[in-house]
């Protein structure tokens, strides 16, 4: 009895739509570094130097990373880049939970539930750039 395609196909499929995914939240994310530089730069702990510029490093790095996933021989790169990338922005993250008060327009639980989350976006770059033989 077919129970649909083999799970190589079907795995192959799910790692491309991973890649894709991926690849468009970080381009799209990246850009809003230089729409949304204010936005940004209330996440920006204190005591980190220059954080305008350190927006614009990441946004460039969240847009490089993005177009390294679609490349074959960037890929594994990537993977790593992105890791690196989450625990560089992980500050922020803990900048955002820490001082709810200056994002009245989301909920306090979201800024604590974006710590988590970061771990659900290395796995996911782990996915899609790391595992497998197509890296």
């Amino acid at each position: 009895m077919a129970r649909g395609p083999p799970p190589a196909i079907t795995r192959g499929v799910l790692q491309k739509i991973l890649r894709w995914a991926l690849a468009a939240m970080l381009v799209g994310q990246g850009i809003n570094h230089f729409v949304s530089v204010d936005f940004f730069m209330r996440m920006m702990p204190a005591y980190l130097p220059a954080p305008e510029a350190l927006i614009y490093l990441s946004g460039v790095a969240e847009v490089a990373l993005g177009v390294m996933v679609m490349v074959p021989t960037t890929r594994r790169l990537a993977g790593w880049g992105i890791f690196a990338l989450l625990i560089a922005v992980f500050p922020a993250n803990v900048q955002m939970a820490l001082h709810p008060e200056q994002w009245p327009e989301l909920p306090e639980f979201a800024l604590y539930l974006r710590l988590p989350l970061q771990l659900v976006f290395a796995y996911w770059g782990y996915a899609a750039c790391l595992r497998g033989r197509d890296t």
